[in-house]
């Protein structure tokens, strides 16, 4: 079994039975010392950033479940990588599966995906200050903002 750690749309429960179906949410997590972006993929990522923290969901994964999302995040093609990196969780850290973008550089999201991530976050019930941040976040005006460039974003 592996442990995954995600942070955009795969913190959403319908999402996941459809890309890992037999994928069981331990809870929520957090990543310390990286931040949430949009890279110029269009895609969500992380980068470190010291004394920042990425609110997601923990995961335990088959190793059919990780097989399927290791190809829904492009994997193979150089999109995504995975990293063992370590969450916090429950109280324990524990080390976990992190789909990490092949770009650093910002972008501009697809459209709806704010939303998608925002209501998964809503049904994890993330903290509010994180809720709030996702709310605020506006796609038409993320790139070239001084909250992307503050990272507000995270």
């Amino acid at each position: 079994m592996t442990l995954h750690f995600a942070y955009g749309s795969n913190m959403s429960r319908a999402l996941m039975r459809v890309h890992a179906r037999h994928a069981r949410p331990l809870g929520t997590a957090v990543l310390d010392h990286w931040r949430f972006i949009i890279t110029a993929d269009r895609y969500a990522s992380v980068v470190p950033a010291p004394g920042r923290a990425v609110h997601g969901v923990l995961w335990r994964l088959t190793p059919r479940d990780l097989a399927s999302l290791n190809a829904y995040e492009s994997v193979d093609s150089g999109l995504y990588r995975g990293r063992m990196l370590t969450v916090r969780s429950g109280g324990l850290r524990v080390a976990a599966l992190v789909y990490v973008g092949r770009s650093r550089a910002e972008g501009r999201p697809s459209p709806g995906y704010r939303e998608t991530v925002l209501a998964a976050a809503r049904e994890w019930n993330l903290p509010d200050d994180y809720l709030g941040m996702l709310a605020r976040w506006q796609p038409s005006e993320y790139k070239g903002t001084r909250a992307a460039e503050s990272g507000e974003i995270a």
